[in-house]
């Protein structure tokens, strides 16, 4: 298949490889140079090197993929006069894996839906470990047949491809679910702060924790407490993984979703006022589940 790809950052860099290594072929761009030359240099003779999204709206695609970094992104590369909808034919695929609010998605589904175009939108989790395995878990919202048509596609980039029901559902499953993370991980930091302030040693409190009910994803994987877990950010110094500014950014997106849907989040909105401290006080580049130093004994 003859695929376009734009955003080849952190996660649509090992996305595109993959892509690439299943023996599609690509036409890619990205506004870092040194981004496309990497994957350029892996794959000689399979990636072709566009100058913009334009470029590629016109290369006769069967299928376009975008991972881009914000919904003002999103709509640039889609709505600009210069942008895809602008310039692709009727019946090129569209499917976006950017983490932005459900309503953009929508929006922008809409727009494409009306000039002929399918689109899906399929924010991912699993991080650039799982982008680069091939593992990550792709939530998409659209089309059931359009969906099915193209789940090929995305088993080449992941491990479980869930379908989440219409346009902008696969951006409700993932605001969902990191607001539900950035919860338990401040609750995990919380929780190992306090007992080994207290004397417990932290791998016997996580050992305890890990086969108890308060058991999850942030303390049985991605502890955030310093030598528990070996190959996790917060045993290198919270280098790699998912910035705590990410966290800050889909915490906003919660809380964006929330006031349109007149839901109340009170723990997400805490959650996303302790990572705007975090990040004020200059940490944001590090992994979120260094949040834990907002609680520990200096």
């Amino acid at each position: 298949m003859k695929i376009g790809f734009i955003g080849l950052g952190n996660m649509g860099g090992p996305m595109a490889n993959n892509l690439l290594k299943a023996g599609h072929e690509l036409c890619v761009f990205d506004l870092a140079e040194v981004a496309v030359k990497k994957l350029t240099d892996q794959h000689l003779g399979k990636v072709t090197a566009m100058s913009a999204p334009k470029q590629i709206a016109t290369a006769g695609m069967d299928l376009i993929i975008t991972m881009l970094p914000a919904a003002a992104h999103v709509k640039s590369v889609y709505l600009g006069p210069d942008g895809l909808l602008a310039n692709i034919p009727q019946n090129t695929a569209l499917i976006d894996s950017s983490t932005i609010d459900p309503q953009t998605a929508r929006e922008v589904a809409a727009v494409a839906a009306a000039q002929g175009n399918v689109m899906l939108d399929a924010p991912v989790s699993g991080g650039t470990g799982g982008a680069e395995a091939g593992t990550l878990t792709f939530m998409v919202g659209g089309e059931e047949v359009e969906f099915n048509r193209y789940k090929t596609v995305f088993t080449v980039m992941g491990k479980n491809i869930v379908y989440c029901g219409g346009s902008g559902n696969g951006q409700v499953a993932k605001v969902a679910n990191n607001m539900l993370l950035g919860i338990s991980m401040i609750g995990t930091a919380e929780a190992m702060s306090l007992g080994v302030s207290l004397g417990m040693d932290p791998k016997v409190l996580a050992g305890i924790i890990n086969t108890s009910s308060g058991r999850c994803w942030s303390s049985d994987t991605y502890n955030p407490f310093p030598g528990v877990l070996e190959n996790v950010p917060s045993s290198r110094g919270y280098t790699g993984g998912f910035g705590s500014d990410l966290m800050l950014k889909d915490l906003g997106l919660a809380a964006e979703a929330a006031k349109l849907a007149r839901q109340p989040i009170p723990l997400g909105s805490l959650a996303q006022q302790i990572y705007q401290t975090f990040s004020l006080q200059g940490n944001g580049g590090l992994d979120f589940s260094a949040v834990i130093n907002l609680f520990r004994k200096k």
